[in-house]
């Protein structure tokens, strides 16, 4: 964060934050943005201050009710307890990494969501969807943003394979060390706007941050000769400040982003395999092998590739699984089980016999 004390305006509030608020709850409560995150306490910015408090809100908070990167709080105006968060124009999530069902909140209330990759070893389409599916669940503008343009031999090819993803996608390629090169990014950099990072360890996240910012207080590390990949040098998610006026918030490199409750933003993303699902005989058609199914025509005459299904099913089936509640869980898996159980019976009654 910097130093100064930047105006509520300056910091992303709008009309549809103060809407959220009362005359006789301004007497009482400021508000203020969460900056960084750490366990148990935020650092927090507002019309003259910036400090450092416990985040604790209530003992019957839900996982979404916590507040997050982003996310506006009222506090109480003397003593600095979080009172309230404030309704969120936007929040990326994800299923917590492990067998649990908690999510783990990303940030909120960001405008743009930079997805960056890199012209290398690295650009990896597969990875590519998994974001745009974060943003357009989300409701945020994507921007697909290219590293190392300048040392790859044709940085046009990997900026074409990015922008077939989906049309009208907003892709940009940059050398992330050239300040001059970067300036088609400041668009989505101005005052009041939030601009959110993702994308994998190595890609030039970090590179990219401290030559928008003018600052070299985010580490960094080369790539691995092997594979082109970076060891992961971002460890928890904070805003900082842009020349521009607005705000950048880096994330942690995430590998493994497993989606939930993300229909919608699978549907944005794969609308042409939507619209051919829509055209298949049955309603429930699973596209594998039933009479009348769009889709395995499409793949048999070569009008949808191949890869791009499996992606498509991929997601989708991960999503359902992430997505279903604990109940239709143990009941799933308790059907499995009786089935394995009546398979195991026939072999044994066979072996009798």
């Amino acid at each position: 964060m910097t130093s100064q004390n930047p105006d509520l305006a300056e910091l992303g509030w709008t009309s549809f934050f103060a809407s959220q608020t009362t005359a006789d709850c301004v007497e009482r409560a400021i508000p203020a943005r969460v900056m960084a995150v750490h366990r148990g306490l935020i650092n927090i910015a507002g019309d003259g201050f910036e400090e450092t408090i416990a985040s604790h809100l209530d003992d019957a908070c839900t996982d979404k009710d916590y507040p997050t990167v982003g996310d506006w709080l009222l506090i109480e105006r003397h003593a600095r307890r979080p009172l309230r968060l404030l309704g969120r124009r936007s929040l990326f999530f994800r299923r917590a990494p492990g067998s649990g069902r908690r999510l783990q909140l990303i940030a909120a209330n960001v405008d743009t969501l930079f997805i960056v990759s890199s012209c290398n070893a690295d650009f990896n389409i597969a990875r590519l969807e998994r974001y745009l599916v974060l943003a357009r669940e989300a409701g945020v503008t994507p921007v697909v943003v290219l590293t190392k343009a300048d040392i790859a031999d044709a940085p046009e090819d990997y900026a074409a394979k990015a922008r077939g993803l989906q049309s009208g996608l907003l892709v940009e390629t940059v050398n992330a060390l050239d300040p001059g090169d970067i300036g088609s990014l400041s668009a989505w950099c101005g005052k009041g706007q939030t601009v959110a990072f993702v994308g994998s360890s190595g890609v030039g996240k970090s590179t990219l941050i401290n030559t928008l910012t003018g600052a070299q207080d985010i580490a960094t590390k080369g790539i691995r000769e092997d594979d082109s990949r970076g060891r992961h040098t971002t460890t928890g998610r904070q805003m900082h400040r842009l020349a521009e006026g607005g705000w950048l918030l880096d994330t942690p490199g995430m590998r493994e982003l497993q989606l939930t409750d993300a229909a919608s933003g699978i549907e944005s993303v794969f609308e042409d395999i939507v619209a051919l699902a829509a055209q298949c005989r049955f309603a429930d058609c699973s596209h594998d092998g039933e009479p009348g199914c769009a889709i395995r025509e499409a793949l048999d005459t070569g009008t949808l590739d191949a890869e791009r299904y499996r992606r498509w099913h991929k997601l989708a089936a991960e999503e359902a699984f992430n997505s279903a509640t604990l109940s239709e869980r143990r009941a799933r898996d308790k059907a499995f089980g009786k089935m394995v159980k009546s398979v195991m019976k026939d072999k044994q009654r066979d072996k009798r016999r």
